[in-house]
């Protein structure tokens, strides 16, 4: 069972809901991510999602864009995101950390460490575990979302992160046909995160009651929980999302919070934003 699934049932137990805070790796400062992480956990958060920088993202809005090309600058790529993770891992082996990006970076690791083969539409050795599964797990991670991998196209891969106890995470939006949602509940473990707007990250404003409306139809697919991200950026928003998903997931606000604070204030800043979220979520 992934450290995903046993938090998600904890919280449920609980009667609490999911803060997933995202941020990107590397920003605003090269060495600053683990530390930002350990201050997230002590804000609330239940699962922590770590932006691999990349130069084409096609999801994320201008805020995460602007993030990413300065981690980019800082040469922050896929190696130093994982050796990210096992330094948090040093002093926490219990919050799931999941890898949000895009399969370039996946696949151009795979190709640089080794991989030789593309099977099912990845990069890997035949009859082994492919070089990124294999450092991910290693490093601690518990769980990819990989934007541009399509459900049909990466059920090996699913597996594979299964057997490592990691989980696949999908994404589904207001446009998600019932058919997509059922490819997705075929393969996805851990959560499924549900765009709730029609557009990039940080953009528009979020309408709860369609969200509310929604929700019933993805779990009529899908029976992992249900977390909802884009457009979440206070604590009146977020505990209203909470009342209908099963996680939150902040990211656009918290890169404003961070952008530009003098080093030591970076992980100050995250702190104090996630506990406000936290105790909303609670109350």
């Amino acid at each position: 069972m992934s450290r995903i699934t046993t938090t998600f049932a904890q919280l449920k137990a609980q009667g609490r809901k999911a803060l997933i805070p995202f941020v990107t790796a590397g920003f605003p400062f090269a060495d600053v991510t683990p530390e930002l992480m350990h201050a997230m956990v002590a804000g609330g958060a239940d699962v922590i999602e770590l932006g691999v920088p990349f130069s084409d993202p096609s999801a994320d809005g201008p805020v995460i864009q602007k993030a990413g090309d300065k981690a980019l600058s800082f040469g922050i790529g896929l190696a130093q995101v994982l050796d990210m993770v096992r330094v948090f891992r040093t002093q926490n082996q219990v919050t799931p950390v999941v890898l949000m990006g895009y399969a370039n970076p996946v696949e151009r690791y795979n190709q640089k460490h080794g991989a030789t083969k593309l099977i099912a539409g990845y990069a890997q050795p035949t009859g082994a575990s492919s070089p990124f599964v294999r450092d991910a797990a290693a490093a601690g991670v518990d769980g990819m979302l990989v934007v541009d991998y399509p459900p049909e196209e990466c059920e090996d891969f699913a597996a594979e992160l299964k057997a490592h106890d990691m989980d696949l995470i999908f994404l589904l939006a207001p446009t998600s046909t019932d058919e997509r949602m059922a490819q997705v509940a075929k393969i996805a473990s851990g959560y499924v995160y549900y765009v709730s707007l029609k557009g990039v990250t940080g953009s528009g404003a979020l309408d709860t009651a369609a969200v509310g409306a929604m929700l019933p139809r993805i779990r009529a697919h899908v029976s992992v929980p249900v977390g909802v991200g884009f457009g979440i950026r206070d604590a009146a928003t977020a505990r209203a999302i909470g009342q209908v998903a099963d996680a939150v997931v902040i990211g656009s606000k918290i890169i404003q919070l961070i952008d530009e604070q003098p080093r030591d204030q970076v992980a100050p800043t995250a702190q104090t934003f996630l506990r406000e979220i936290r105790a909303a979520l609670d109350s």
